[in-house]
């Protein structure tokens, strides 16, 4: 049975040792004294060791037998000792004495047992080194620490609590990845031992726990944030307490110098309560006292933490503390504009986290939806459409008002956040239906409140309801047949408001349309009209953003129009009536196009011309969509239409349909030509409806011009018919008849023989977006079928990959090939690919991270990947989407660790370069090469370089077009590319590291080498002055961010100090001022100038030189570590591969017994 330390015992008397004091040693151990060396010390030891291990605390007479050697042992000359296996073997013997001797340890002198424990604290630092020949000692040690409880002794001490600390902080610092579960669970035995049993913890005691979940410490360590965090766990009834009396005081009484930790009072409260809430189970009241403070910021930090305790996922603090929730809930009307709007905010959260508490906060956030900041009001909006997108239940009707008032709020940037908000919420309930009909309907009413603003007089919010029909409610980027119903149901379900706002807007599109025209007929005229053309851009602009801005860029298209032809064809083209919805797309396309040269950061007039043709593009209605609608109108008719799973009775949905047609009627009149369309108007006219034969009657009216002339059947059908509804008709149906008759026909006694059969119409293929997204990418990318050999390797030859690795590279190839043959992105398909791409390589090529797939596999999958971004990159539309991020992600396989995967990858780019299908950014890719571990593939990416910069030098001599393209073309503006790429590199993570930097500067000079063979035109100035004009921009993807932006300069540096040291001429004037890529970098700002050097001496003297010098005092640092023995003595070390770099020189100190 072992006999334990515990607090509160007596110290015994000193025992005495036999035989006078002699020192009585193991059999076979000879005398240990300071003569001997510390090998043959060491070998003694061990024996000693050895023996005390073998004794148990029944062993009386060994214990007296060996009294004097346990006191012999804590003697200056074991506890001072400066050989580490010394020290440690001695450790270990006193913690078997501890063992041997409990409860009576044989030190009775306070001085001496602080001097022993703080000597066995020093030897567990031992233990951070789990591949030391000595751990198994160390973890012993721990072990029988821990299991005796042995440190309890101290507490008798009067300073026991510097040795407790210094335990804390030594097992807080070993501790690391690497140890078991074991050496976690007797840390926690020893500290939680002297915590649990003795009379309290001191403030300086609970710093070096808590220290431990301070964010920064806790990222730095994460064992020991989970070493703390599961000590307060275990202890958390004793520690409670102190932790109460420690933000007592600082929080109620303020004093902040009571410890080093009070600045982080709310982070540790946040991780507290994370870790066990009864840990503040005293401090919540404290809290609420904070939370009415005077001073504005500090019950802005005290919102902040509430917040995100309330707000926590499990968290039931809420109602575990009703008191400081609805003590929380009153900070929602602070007078202090931060903190309100902090606590709308954490609304979204909590509504997301705690739908039970909703109630509590409606009220609330009802008053805010009325803030007099338009920032709280925008963000109540926010909060609540987040929730609601999240899952429509978390936000019930009440809030859901609150936003739909707001779609009237005096702001512009408060509507429109109200008015998206919703059209998002229907889009994703009503249109995708994905969450039931019972959600859809619960949101029904936002289609005609959406459509009501189309009343209000701002143009902006005409503007604004268009869009978001387009996009929302209708969105154009759905096939025809899909888009077509969409618009025929909508139809069915509006309010008469709605409807009549919907024509309205049919309508103001179309009188748009027929200015536009107007204007480009004045263009045709041999001379031209300024009067009429001003008039026609006056009412133009009206119809825009602000009319008077708009009325300046207008005259300004008028002007680019006159002098552009091809320009105005495509124009014409758009506003023609036989345009459809793809070649007006393309129209568009073309002419913001044209528009967009020169690039400008932001170019308010190419804003507004993309205002006008959003207006007067048709995208919704042609002949197919009309086609569509009518055969939706025949279902209805026929019984077969799913008009009752939408909602709408059959005959509601044929009335509707031929409203809508009516309506389309009058806004695109030669959509309706078609044989096929007027066959299902002509049955139409056969029913007993008197409204919807009315209604037929009207649209032909408006859209049966050439019916006489080109569909003579349908004009022989139609006649008796017309005459019949002349005749036998209702008033309104004679009326219409007439007028139809009048509008139609030219002689109306000749009666066309021939008839001409309607056209058919091949059934739509199932929408190609559906199968991708679906099968493709849910089913084959996303899903891993079959588990891969773990075969070791990172490639395999073609026939070893396995089939569904196989399968799911086609896959991403049929991706990009269905992208490629769309050449658009109206449906964001485009973007949701890359993505996928970009996430592929992130994951390595493992998308679902099960680690089902092989390494070998994996490599494929990355280069497919890498391979599909190159491919997509060659088309415009595309290039113009791959954000800077994506496109850093695929440059970076150029520098995967599978050498074929470089290899195949460098090719592929090579050849879409040289062939100038890809941009000139991604020849920046190439300079990575030079961290390629494999001097062939260093010399190839060189030779890439060679061939791309001597064809785009020679396409530009050849081509004088090129030079208005130079920015795309020119070899030298590939610099910038280069240097944002560099600066991105996730191997530059310590901007001043000289390995780092030397690094930087071999992947510049790979580049520049290259570039700098001839200095053709002053182009190493240019190279300066390109460089120079990029240190006075910020990074255009992190422009706020001081690290990312002090790395880009820091890349400037380094590529200044490589053209300066290589070339003579570079400091010349720049025969032209270089142009930045506004993707990657931000415009100048005349108020910035930065002139700082980034560049240390010693940094540039590495850059010069190569070489690396190790300075004075850490070469002193070194030798102590060398030599920590007594000069005066013979010097051994035992120290293995140390290397010292002194002038310049490399002095290797080998094998383990060198006199140093």
């Amino acid at each position: 049975v072992n006999i334990f330390y515990y607090p509160g015992m007596e110290f015994p008397q000193q025992q005495k040792p036999v035989a006078d004091g002699k020192i009585i040693y193991p059999l076979g151990v000879k005398e240990i004294t300071d003569k001997i060396s510390n090998d043959e010390v060491v070998k003694r030891l061990k024996l000693v060791v050895k023996t005390y291990m073998d004794m148990d605390q029944d062993s009386e007479e060994e214990k007296q037998q060996y009294l004097a050697l346990a006191l012999h042992l804590a003697s200056e000359f074991f506890l001072r000792n400066p050989n580490k296996d010394v020290r440690l073997l001695v450790a270990c013997c006193l913690a078997d004495i501890f063992r041997i001797y409990a409860p009576e340890a044989p030190y009775t002198s306070h001085d001496k047992l602080k001097e022993i424990f703080l000597f066995i604290t020093r030897q567990l630092k031992g233990l951070e080194d789990t591949k030391s020949p000595q751990f198994n000692r160390y973890f012993y040690l721990l072990e029988n620490l821990a299991w005796v409880k042995s440190y309890n002794i101290c507490f008798e001490l009067e300073d026991c609590n510097e040795i407790f600390i210094q335990l804390f902080k030594t097992l807080f610092s070993v501790i690391n990845n690497s140890h078991n579960q074991k050496v976690q669970m007797h840390m926690l035995d020893l500290m939680s031992s002297i915590i649990m049993e003795g009379d309290g913890v001191t403030q300086e005691l609970l710093d070096t726990i808590l220290i431990n979940l301070i964010p920064a410490h806790k990222n730095l360590n994460k064992q020991a944030y989970d070493l703390a965090k599961t000590l307060l766990k275990r202890t958390v009834q004793t520690i409670e307490t102190c932790i109460a009396s420690f933000f007592n005081q600082v929080l109620v009484m303020g004093k902040s110098s009571v410890s080093d930790l009070s600045e982080h009072v709310f982070d540790l409260i946040q991780e507290l309560f994370a870790i066990d809430p009864m840990l503040l189970v005293s401090v919540m009241p404290q809290l609420e006292f904070k939370l009415k403070s005077n001073d504005g910021e500090e019950r802005l930090a005290v919102v902040k933490l509430l917040a995100k305790l309330f707000g926590a996922k499990d968290s039931e603090l809420a109602t575990q503390n009703r008191p400081l929730w609805q003590c929380f809930l009153g900070r929602f009307n602070d007078i202090h504009v931060p903190v309100r709007l902090e606590c709308v905010k954490f609304a979204s959260h909590c509504l997301m986290n705690h739908p039970d508490l909703a109630k509590d906060l409606t009220e609330y956030l009802k008053v805010r939806s009325h803030d007099p900041e338009e920032a709280i009001r925008h963000d109540v909006i926010v909060t609540i459409i987040n929730a609601g997108k999240k899952d429509l239940n978390l936000v019930n009707d009440q809030l859901l008002g609150f936003v739909r008032e707001r779609m009237l709020d005096k702001r512009w940037r408060v509507r429109k956040e109200a008015m998206m908000g919703l059209a998002q919420l229907y889009k994703k309930y009503c249109l995708h239906h994905e969450a039931g009909k019972e959600s859809a309907q619960k949101i029904s009413w936002i289609k005609d409140k959406l459509l009501h603003i189309y009343y209000q007089n701002s143009i902006d919010d005409k503007l604004l309801v268009e869009k978001i029909f387009a996009q929302f409610m209708v969105p154009h980027s759905l096939e025809t047949e899909e888009k077509m119903k969409c618009l025929y149901y909508l139809y069915a379900c509006l309010d008469t408001n709605a409807v009549k706002a919907l024509n309205e807007m049919w309508k103001c599109q179309n009188m748009l349309r027929g200015l536009v025209r107007e204007l480009l007929d004045l263009h045709k005229l041999p001379t031209a009209n300024t009067t009429a053309m001003f008039g026609k851009l006056m009412t133009i602009a009206k119809n825009l953003p602000d009319p008077g801005k708009a009325q300046d860029f207008m005259k300004k298209f008028n002007q680019v129009l006159g002098e552009d032809e091809k320009l105005r064809l495509q124009l014409e083209q758009l506003i023609s009536p036989t345009c459809s919805c793809k070649q007006a797309e393309q129209c568009v396309r073309e002419i913001t196009r044209k528009l967009t040269y020169p690039k400008q950061p932001t170019n308010p007039f190419l804003e507004m011309v993309k205002f006008l043709l959003e207006r007067i593009a048709p995208v919704h209605i042609d002949s197919e969509a009309i086609s569509a609608l009518v055969k939706l109108l025949n279902k209805s008719v026929e019984g077969t239409a799913d008009d009752d799973d939408e909602g709408v009775t059959p005959d509601a949905a044929i009335r509707a349909g031929l409203e809508l047609l009516k309506v389309l009627s009058f806004t695109h009149p030669t959509a309706f030509h078609s044989a096929e369309t007027y066959e299902s108007l002509l049955q139409c006219l056969k029913m007993e409806d008197d409204k919807v034969a009315e209604a037929a009657i009207q649209i032909f009216r408006n859209t049966g011009q050439k019916i006489e002339s080109e569909l003579p059947q349908i004009r022989s059908t139609l006649i008796p018919i017309l005459h019949q509804k002349a005749k036998r008709g209702t008033p309104h149906q004679a009326k219409q008849a007439v007028h139809c008759i009048h509008a139609i026909f030219h002689n109306k006694e000749v009666q066309l023989a021939q008839i001409f059969e309607p056209l058919s119409r091949n059934q739509f293929a199932s929408p190609m977006k559906s199968i991708v997204a679906n099968f493709i990418v849910k089913d084959l990318l996303m899903n891993d079928r079959s588990v891969g050999s773990k075969n070791g390797r990172l490639w395999t030859a073609d026939d070893e990959v396995s089939p569904e690795v196989l399968a799911k590279v086609q896959a991403i190839k049929l991706l990009v090939r269905w992208l490629l043959g769309m050449k658009n992105n109206q449906s964001k398909s485009a973007n949701s690919t890359l993505r996928l791409l970009s996430a592929m390589l992130v994951s390595e090529g493992d998308l679902t991270e099960q680690k089902k797939i092989c390494k070998s596999d994996m490599s494929r999958l990355r280069l497919a990947a890498g391979s599909a971004i190159l491919k997509l990159a060659q088309e415009p539309c595309y290039h113009d989407i791959i954000t800077p991020e994506q496109f850093q992600l695929c440059g970076l396989v150029i520098n995967d660790e599978c050498y074929q995967v470089r290899q195949i990858f460098a090719q592929k780019l090579h050849v879409a370069l040289v062939k100038l299908l890809l941009p000139l950014e991604y020849m920046a890719v190439f300079a990575l090469c030079a961290k390629d571990p494999v001097k062939e593939r260093r010399a190839h990416a060189r030779q890439c370089l060679l061939k791309n910069i001597s064809v785009r030098r020679e396409y530009i001599k050849q081509n004088p077009m090129a030079h208005e393209k130079l920015l795309s073309l020119l070899p030298e503006y590939v610099v910038p590319y280069m240097i944002h790429l560099l600066a991105h590199d996730p191997d530059f993570t310590k901007p001043q590291e000289f390995e780092q930097l030397r690094d930087i500067k071999e992947c510049l000079w790979f580049m520049l080498e290259v570039l700098m063979t001839k200095n053709e035109n002053n182009s190493h100035s240019f190279l300066r002055k390109m460089v120079e004009n990029i240190k006075q921009t910020k990074d255009a993807q992190a422009p706020d961010d001081p690290k990312a932006n002090e790395k880009l300069y820091i890349v400037c540096d380094v590529a200044l100090f490589v053209i300066t040291n290589k070339s003579t001429s570079c400091h010349l004037d720049s025969p032209k001022d270089p142009v930045l890529p506004t993707k990657f970098f931000t415009p100048p700002d005349k108020d910035f100038s930065n002139d700082k050097d980034y560049l240390s001496a010693e940094a540039r003297n590495v850059l010069l030189t190569g070489k690396i010098q190790v300075r004075s005092q850490v070469l002193t640092a070194c030798f102590h570590v060398i030599i920590p023995c007594n000069p005066s003595k013979s010097i051994y070390c035992s120290v293995k591969w140390f290397y010292i770099f002194l002038s310049n020189a490399w002095f290797l100190v080998l094998d383990s017994t060198k006199i140093c």
